[in-house]
């Protein structure tokens, strides 16, 4: 076996978030296998959005079949391309649209996880501002021979900002989102903590009144439940001008939208999710990804999901020369995610074996017989079923390999094959009403 080039902590983060049945943030590059296809088609979507194109996707597929992987995948090659990077899981509480701020409970979230390369895990909103404040000091100071404290140095420094704000005032509510950074510039000018801090509640949704904000700002308008969708536009023009390539938002567990039980709530986000997808597709953003996983019955349900809107139907059903040849197109609007082949799972508990072995640094290596040894005891005990969720082989093989490893007197075989081997058995249902506390792995 190859030595892996991995670090002791991603390794470590790894093996404890597939332990503990989440999908891990980072190192799943060492795990990942198949998609190779879904993979390469939404780089080529993040190759368009770094030219002024925006672009939105539907990752679609039961539980198990990879969403949530597929999602952080992208997410961590967006980051390490130079892209600004949000995410979020929507829930009762973050929805697209509601009657008691929903849908900005949703902006809030995404602006506390704003990501970069820098700022991997996120709250990247103050550094995004100040990094780009930054650059243009060392700029006017290169170009012009200025230094901070001459008299003429700040307001070189205010009038490129300024340049970039311009670019921005046209757009829908681009004049008050401008007014903000140069709000935020002023309080960072003049050290004035108090102003910098109202710039940053204003810009995070974070105002409740019209009067309240234009106390602090002097502006008259606030990010809410109506407006939140226009600013996300605004952020991401404003992130590719001042050198980022553009911002991604990654929506995941868009089945809670499915399962508002109230028909006019339920509708009424499905209206606002047609809205954006229109405004994407048309292409009246600029530098923006919108990807969002969900479930099949999100999408297909006739009575529920999106397909019980005619104009979603339209949009998101696969051509008849798709559905009539058996083949499986990946440039459409939706995605979607078939289950890992038995091969592609035995490649994946290889991979996991590997990081678990350099994790705690032992020798006992698992043969691939034994692999597939392992997984036709799973499908013996619970059925070829088990083969729709392989995020639960995937947990029940982590915990195999920890008994092990504490355990060495103990044999793979006599441990698999014992009375006490019960794999864990949870049904598609069950962990489609689990939500983002199930893990979907099968990348």
């Amino acid at each position: 076996m190859a030595k892996l080039k991995i670090s002791k902590k991603v390794s470590t983060a790894v093996i404890n978030s597939l332990g503990a049945g989440v999908v891990p943030r980072v190192g799943l590059e060492y795990i990942a296998v198949g998609r190779e296809q879904e993979l390469k088609s939404l780089l080529s979507n993040l190759d368009d959005i770094a030219e002024g194109v925006a672009a939105f996707r539907f990752i679609i597929g039961n539980y198990g079949s990879g969403k949530s992987f597929l999602l952080q995948l992208i997410r961590n090659h967006a980051i390490e391309q130079g892209f600004i990077v949000a995410d979020a899981d929507l829930s009762p509480e973050r929805r697209l649209a509601g009657t008691n701020h929903e849908g900005l409970a949703t902006y809030r979230e995404l602006m506390s996880r704003l990501a970069t390369k820098t700022r991997p895990d996120g709250g990247a909103l103050v550094s995004i501002l100040e990094g780009w404040i930054n650059k243009i000091q060392q700029e006017v100071a290169k170009e012009t021979g200025l230094r901070p404290n001459d008299e003429d140095f700040d307001n070189q420094v205010e009038a490129r900002i300024r340049e970039v704000v311009q670019y921005i005032e046209d757009l829908v509510h681009g004049f008050d989102f401008g007014s903000v950074v140069i709000a935020y510039w002023r309080g960072y000018r003049l050290d004035d903590d108090a102003l910098k801090a109202a710039a940053l509640r204003w810009l995070r949704g974070e105002f409740s009144t019209k009067i309240e904000a234009k106390a602090a700002l002097g502006v008259r308008v606030i990010i809410d439940d109506d407006s939140w969708y226009d600013y996300i536009k605004l952020l991401a023009k404003f992130v590719a001008e001042i050198g980022y390539k553009g911002l991604l938002v990654l929506l995941d567990e868009a089945v809670h939208l499915y399962q508002i039980s109230t028909t006019v709530t339920r509708e009424k986000n499905y209206h606002r999710l047609l809205g954006i997808f229109n405004d994407v597709m048309q292409c009246k953003a600029e530098n923006l990804g919108i990807f969002i996983s969900g479930t099949t019955k999100f999408l297909e349900d006739q009575n529920r999901g999106l397909f019980a809107d005619s104009a979603w139907r339209r949009r998101t059903k696969e051509s008849r020369f798709v559905t009539q040849s058996g083949v499986q197109e990946y440039l459409g609007p939706v995605i979607r995610l078939n289950p890992l082949t038995r091969e592609e799972i035995v490649a994946l508990l290889q991979k996991l074996a590997e990081v678990h072995v350099f994790n705690f640094g032992y020798t006992r290596v698992l043969a691939i017989h034994d692999l597939k040894e392992f997984l036709e005891e799973i499908v013996n005990r619970l059925g070829a079923e088990a083969l729709l969720t392989p995020g639960e082989i995937v947990r029940d093989f982590v915990s195999v390999l920890n008994i092990l490893y504490q355990n060495p007197k103990i044999t793979f075989t006599e441990l698999i094959h014992g009375t006490n081997f019960k794999p864990t058995n949870v049904s598609v249902d069950q962990e489609i009403d689990r939500g983002d506390d199930a893990m979907e792995f099968s990348l």
